[in-house]
């Protein structure tokens, strides 16, 4: 069996017996145990009682984190003419229509994000088997299919994280940076999570927030007591 190293097992030690904490526990064990060479990113998933293969129990939305995520966004957009002007003055890394479905069917997606106006939707669809599994699809539920491209990409460059729920109905997303003060990561915990408890779906039955786990990217994970992580009950 391999072996853990010095600093995996002195945060394996600092979590063990750490089960269902407070918020404000879990992000200070967290914050104080990403010792990587990096600033890692403070990561956080949750557990829920649905089945998204069936539609009524599909999770998905976003939230505007009041504090930012730390990560800087690349964004394309799909736009022509005047929209694509605004798309780029307000600070779209990647701007184009037929162009830009080319440079993706082709394989290269050098973005995080992908936003695109109405009226490019039947050239953005003929790329769903390549952005759909990189939850890259633009969708107008999440705002990224709109006329107000402006809006649409200066969310993202602040901060907005969208969620949906993968198999197993687990959501997960980066909330901040290991840098982050403790204060700025616990407001941005609970918005996440409370945006989560407001998406739950028509068709959840049951217990709907699981269970809620924080972590860094390179650190153990932390179990968080539901009802501290979660003001909307």
């Amino acid at each position: 069996m391999a072996k853990y190293g010095k600093r995996t097992t002195a945060a394996r030690a600092e979590f063990a017996g750490k089960v269902d904490v407070t918020v404000e526990e879990a992000v200070s064990l967290v914050k104080s145990n990403a010792t990587a060479k990096f600033d890692e990113t403070v990561e956080i998933s949750v557990n829920l009682g649905v089945d998204p293969r069936h539609a009524d129990q599909m999770v998905r939305g976003k939230v505007a984190l009041p504090n930012g995520t730390g990560k800087s966004v690349r964004v394309a957009v799909f736009a022509r003419g005047d929209k694509a002007d605004e798309a780029k003055a307000a600070g779209a890394d990647i701007v184009g229509a037929e162009d830009l479905m080319e440079i993706v069917q082709g394989g290269k997606i050098d973005f995080d994000r992908c936003i695109a106006t109405p009226d490019m939707m039947p050239i953005v669809g003929r790329l769903g088997k390549v952005l759909g599994p990189r939850n890259l699809m633009p969708n107008p539920k999440v705002g990224t299919v709109t006329p107000d491209v402006a809006e649409a990409v200066a969310a993202a460059k602040g901060g907005e994280v969208q969620f949906k729920a993968e198999k197993g109905g687990v959501v997960h997303a980066g909330i901040g940076k290991a840098s982050f003060d403790e204060g700025k990561l616990v407001e941005n915990l609970r918005a996440f999570v409370d945006a989560v408890a407001k998406a739950k779906p028509t068709g959840a039955k049951g217990s709907y927030m699981k269970k809620v786990c924080l972590s860094s990217t390179m650190g153990p994970g932390v179990s968080i007591a539901v009802d501290s992580a979660n003001s909307q009950g």
